[in-house]
């Protein structure tokens, strides 16, 4: 494939559909300015506190589907799936997931300001086949578990992301991927795991002072 498909088009596409802002689009199309709501988040977790829980699992569905869709074509493109994939295509396959994520984060329709990613963070992850779709089910299995248990979505996202690189080197080791030759795809899910917490700063901080929002702890609907 073409240098300059690989490491320019497919990357600059996966940034502009990472950067359509459904959340703030479904709270629009309600007569809402979602960063005004709520936490003020452009994230499907606002979405349905502020809006309403059937629109914020239609959000949570479509940032999925805007990290899946670009890694998935790029991974068709490339060829290579249940085969080795070599540096050269781990490197412009990563530069497309990042894209995605990057653009959701800093969105240039929102003058570079954005959610926190997890949604299509988890999407990038399940289009990777299969080296992070298999220890991402594992990690969104560990997301579900603690925020069910606690009820906080912004723990259950924490959890899940320092667990994602974890569950990756345990699925390299069990399915005997080479380790050696994919070590920028973990390395890859150590930054996006990263840049996940981090985004999540302002939560810690809400944790840790115990003001942080509960599931089912009511919603932020404007008067």
């Amino acid at each position: 494939m073409s240098p300059w498909v690989s490491f320019v088009l497919l990357p600059l596409g996966a940034y502009v559909l990472g950067s359509t802002p459904f959340a703030v689009l479904i709270a629009s199309s309600k007569g809402i300015d979602l960063r005004r709501h709520g936490s003020g988040n452009v994230g499907a977790t606002n979405v349905g506190r502020v809006v309403g829980r059937k629109w914020g699992y239609l959000c949570f569905l479509l940032d999925v589907a805007k990290g899946f869709g670009p890694v998935f074509v790029a991974g068709m493109l490339f060829r290579h799936y249940g085969d080795g994939v070599s540096r050269t295509e781990q490197a412009a396959w990563i530069l497309t997931a990042f894209a995605a994520v990057a653009g959701h984060v800093l969105s240039f329709w929102l003058k570079f300001r954005g959610g926190k990613g997890v949604a299509t963070s988890l999407g990038v992850v399940l289009g990777f086949w299969p080296y992070f779709t298999l220890p991402g089910l594992a990690a969104f299995a560990v997301w579900i578990a603690v925020t069910l248990r606690w009820r906080y979505v912004s723990l259950g996202s924490i959890v899940a992301a320092g667990a994602f690189p974890v569950l990756l080197v345990a699925a390299a080791l069990l399915w005997q991927w080479d380790l050696g030759l994919l070590w920028p795809l973990l390395a890859f899910a150590v930054l996006m795991s990263a840049l996940i917490i981090l985004r999540h700063r302002p939560n810690i901080a809400r944790l840790r002072a115990g003001t942080e929002n509960r599931i089912g702890a009511g919603r932020d609907r404007p008067q």
